[in-house]
């Protein structure tokens, strides 16, 4: 949108991002952390490289990375926008380790599942042990602290105008409103407790899926052991 709100300026047809401008504010704003990083003393050099540790040195090897064109690249997802979201979906929405990944507990290690992507096939899948505390204090790493958010929207998707800014959106192109989502809320506790999605054949109760079968596969889930409570 215009700085003014009044009308929409349209992009070349097939354009997403200017990769030129990209790479240049990528290659800048990426020297400068690493300088601000080199003078808090926070880089450590070896081997071929430890004679970047004098400042002459250091200086001239980030003015020569100033005259190198740095690629940045951007492509039409193979497999569409929905396999972005499923794919981003699964590091923003999940927690530090999911429950398929835990092994056994003994009640003071907890031993759990790996990847480590230097090895190749099959090798690539390991198992590590750690003590319950250690455990536990790798995982509260992942917990953000209070006020933070995992997910951040900015500009034109802001949550503060989101709602707003895309009917603006809408005005400025001529596009009309979308119709009703039949999954939209109506105030209901249960906004499917009348529609037949997703509901028991026997009981009609709402279904909830907890894992999806696909050829090869080894199902993740095992069946929950009854509460002797429940059962007597």
């Amino acid at each position: 949108m215009s700085p003014d709100g009044r009308h929409w300026i349209a992009c070349r047809p097939r354009f997403f991002l200017s990769v030129e401008v990209l790479s240049r504010l990528f290659r800048r704003l990426f020297l400068e952390r690493l300088t601000a990083a080199y003078q808090a003393g926070q880089l450590a050099f070896f081997a071929d490289h430890a004679g970047l540790a004098e400042p002459a040195r250091f200086k001239a090897y980030v003015a020569a990375l100033r005259n190198v064109e740095w690629v940045v690249y951007a492509k039409r997802p193979f497999g569409g926008p929905g396999a972005v979201l499923a794919y981003l979906s699964r590091y923003t929405h999940r927690v530090a380790i999911a429950n398929s990944r835990l092994v056994t507990f003994d009640g003071e290690r907890v031993t759990f599942k790996w990847k480590d992507y230097r090895a190749k096939g099959d090798a690539r899948y390991k198992l590590m042990t750690l003590n319950a505390d250690e455990f536990i204090r790798r995982f509260l790493i992942h917990v953000l602290p209070d006020g933070f958010h995992r997910i951040r929207h900015y500009g034109l998707f802001a949550n503060g105008n989101r709602a707003g800014n895309i009917a603006l959106a809408r005005r400025l192109l001529g596009v009309p409103d979308p119709p009703p989502s039949s999954e939209d809320s109506d105030g209901t506790e249960n906004p499917h407790e009348d529609s037949e999605w997703n509901a028991c054949p026997c009981c009609g109760g709402r279904m909830v899926i907890i894992e999806i079968f696909r050829p090869g596969c080894t199902p993740r889930c095992h069946p929950t052991v009854p509460n002797p409570i429940d059962s007597s």
